[in-house]
């Protein structure tokens, strides 16, 4: 039975974008994360104490505790989005693990596995609001999220690659939910453009792009060509932009992993990358910040980054890490 956390804890850690600021917990850690020093000459961004966002005074005065009633956040997060004192996150409750096949079976490589996806309201300091579940069948998985001021767009999609997906509108207001359109890929995630009324998306791994109307036409169709990171999750941005977040896994030398995580800010028309920088953050889990949801904010001359890496089974379970950059 699928089991939330009343509060997800929430940690903040200043650090200089794109330098790291890594945290000191180790695996076994329960203690809050520690964070590490800055380089000593950034060139452009500077290295401050944790500030409290003032919209949201009360979520990094939450960051130096833990609810001492924690429970675990269902298996893997997706996507995150904030829409003034609200917090979006979505995730995928897995009941049944997709497994690999020998050899593909009618264009599949794996099975379909059984799950449940879930699109969690928080308020600021993490506490659960509601529990929209989305799905339908073998389509469980939701992706990447972001809002349009007045909907939250969500696409749900097999647990497979070259599958199938629905896309959902969440109301703002009301969090009613309604089934937009079908895609016949995996959407990893999606965003819309309020200027024009479409909606982006990337299909798994973001090896592909997609543009449809508001009603699911579809525009245009195109391979991406940057292999920096796989996309996890993107956002609207002004100026015809996404910002896109994710990860690649490599092997190193001696077998071990490491997970290379990245930032792209893309044209929204050309789907081609206009800067991307890579990420050296890391959770208590050990794993880099942008692999799982992201969402990024910009208040003034400062850089705020919401992050949610780890899955609930994880040492710490999923923590909600705030990051905050001065810029200039």
């Amino acid at each position: 039975m699928t089991r939330f956390p009343g509060r997800l804890p929430l940690y903040s850690c200043p650090y200089s974008w794109p330098y790291s600021c890594p945290y000191a917990a180790r695996p076994r850690a329960r203690r809050r994360p520690a964070c590490g020093a800055a380089p000593r000459k950034p060139p452009s961004h500077s290295f401050g104490k944790a500030v409290r966002p003032s919209a949201a005074p009360a979520s990094l005065a939450a960051a130096t505790t833990r609810s001492a009633d924690r429970r675990r956040l269902p298996d893997h997060p997706q996507g995150f989005a904030r829409v003034g004192d609200r917090l979006f996150l979505s995730s995928v409750e897995i009941i049944e693990p997709p497994v690999k096949y020998p050899q593909p079976v009618d264009g599949y490589d794996r099975t379909p596995g059984k799950g449940r996806g879930h699109v969690f309201v928080l308020d600021l300091k993490g506490n659960l609001l509601k529990d929209i579940v989305l799905g339908e069948g073998d389509a469980y998985h939701p992706g990447g999220i972001d809002a349009d001021g007045t909907s939250l767009w969500v696409p749900v999609a097999e647990y497979r690659p070259y599958s199938h997906s629905t896309v959902y509108r969440i109301d703002l207001a009301t969090l009613e939910v309604h089934e937009e359109f079908q895609v016949a890929d995996h959407v990893g995630g999606i965003v819309p453009d309020p200027r024009t009324g479409e909606l982006h998306g990337v299909t798994w791994g973001s090896r592909e792009f997609y543009t449809w109307s508001g009603k699911g036409r579809q525009l245009a169709h195109s391979a991406n060509s940057s292999h920096f990171v796989d996309y996890q999750d993107c956002a609207y941005t002004k100026h015809e932009l996404m910002l896109c977040t994710g990860i690649t896994n490599y092997k190193t030398s001696t077998g071990g992993n490491f997970e290379l995580g990245g930032i792209a800010l893309l044209d929204l028309k050309s789907k081609t990358v206009r800067h991307e920088v890579p990420v050296q953050l890391w959770s208590a889990a050990g794993h880099v910040a942008t692999r799982n949801p992201v969402f990024l904010e910009a208040e003034g001359s400062k850089l705020r980054m919401w992050a949610a890496p780890d899955d609930g089974e994880e040492v710490s379970g999923t923590e909600i890490l705030i990051y905050e950059a001065k810029v200039g």
